[in-house]
């Protein structure tokens, strides 16, 4: 069978080291009755170790000659594959049920921030994810304030989960292999928010306006939201920049805010 040409405008790097595959699989650690399901399988380097562990594995290809390749080579009783976008693909359709599924993927470069965050948007079916990415963006997803990685997807991905750095992926790993090294990231939900806030669109644009202005004081992202004085009587430096902040002083912020912003109950 010809071999499928990995094509530049789905960023396609297929894996191909079957080591660093086995151990990949080993931090997963599914359970056979695993609700898996993979995002983007390629040539399936990692589908077919999943199933030898997992009974059924669900995967998302938006590529038709892959859907093709994969449904010729996996029985369809061992293997769901939806014909979709990740990006609009409502996963809900696999299982709405809470935690139910255990999501994993190489994701592809151009397309790895969007897709978080459309995940983000269904986390309360989501048990965990572990992505294979640009190292240069899991650094941004597991970094610590004060960091030169903390930032808007730092913030807002940590809000919802823990981050953690699994290990690195050299570029030798793939076919073609990518120009950057990567890195496999495990996010999973947590079961309480630890700084829940109470308007979360508020909360997200804020994080999203101050980061937009990181080199500056706080007090300059945040006019359209608090005052100098407001923010001083949360106990915040007004003086601060916005990757001196840790989450529990945004979600703080963003609930000061929509206090601020709530219509007045007063009769």
């Amino acid at each position: 069978m010809a071999r499928h040409q990995a094509r530049k405008r789905f960023g396609q790097h297929f894996l191909v080291d079957t080591q660093l595959i086995q151990r990949l699989v080993r931090s997963i650690a599914p359970a056979a009755d695993a609700l898996m399901v993979e995002i983007g399988p390629g040539q399936g380097a990692l589908t077919r170790p999943l199933l030898d562990v997992v009974d059924h594995l669900h995967a998302v290809e938006l590529d038709r000659d892959l859907i093709t390749l994969l449904e010729r080579q996996i029985s369809p009783q061992r293997l769901t594959v939806h014909a979709a976008d990740a990006l609009r693909f409502d996963f809900r359709t696999i299982s709405n049920a809470p935690g139910a599924l255990r999501v994993v993927g190489n994701l592809p470069y151009n397309i790895s921030t969007p897709l978080m965050f459309h995940l983000i948007s269904q986390i309360e079916i989501i048990r965990d994810m572990h992505f294979m990415l640009q190292k240069e963006m899991v650094d941004r997803l597991v970094a610590r304030p004060g960091s030169s990685d903390w930032g808007r997807l730092s913030v807002m991905i940590q809000y919802h989960c823990q981050a953690d750095f699994l290990f690195t992926v050299p570029p030798g790993a793939f076919s073609p292999p990518p120009k950057v090294d990567s890195a496999i990231v495990r996010l999973t939900p947590h079961a309480t928010l630890p700084h829940p806030v109470s308007d979360y669109t508020l909360f997200a644009g804020l994080v999203n306006q101050v980061f937009t202005q990181r080199r500056k004081a706080i007090r300059n992202g945040l006019k359209s939201f608090l005052t100098r004085e407001e923010i001083e009587a949360l106990d915040i430096d007004p003086g601060l920049r916005p990757d001196q902040l840790g989450l529990a002083e945004f979600a703080a912020l963003a609930n000061a805010a929509a206090a601020r912003q709530a219509p007045s109950r007063e009769s």
